[in-house]
């Protein structure tokens, strides 16, 4: 996916921002997860991996800021899903 900006993408950048960097659990609609997130020391790069710790469902994706736009590059997976997940996993310290 490149920069096709909108609503629902810059609301995933905020989401995806405020995520704690390093591992965490917490829920996504109910269901533990454990999830790394990695940021370059530049910021130009970011690494989400998570899995539901009760099945065998999995996300994973890298965002790349190319002359400053974001680039988001989902792994062997829709952009929706990892866009759905950024926008509904509640890390421990900040769920509801």
């Amino acid at each position: 996916m490149s920069t096709s900006r909108g609503t629902r993408f810059d609301a995933f950048l905020s989401a995806l921002a405020v995520l704690p960097s390093g591992y965490s659990q917490g829920d996504y609609f109910g269901e533990r997860w454990g999830v790394t997130l990695e940021r370059s020391a530049d910021g130009r790069r970011i690494k989400l991996f998570g899995e539901a710790l009760g099945s065998s469902d999995h996300v994973s994706f890298n965002l790349y800021r190319v002359a400053g736009e974001p680039r988001l590059k989902p792994c062997e997976m829709p952009a929706e899903k990892v866009i759905d997940f950024v926008l509904g996993f509640r890390p421990e310290a900040q769920k509801r």
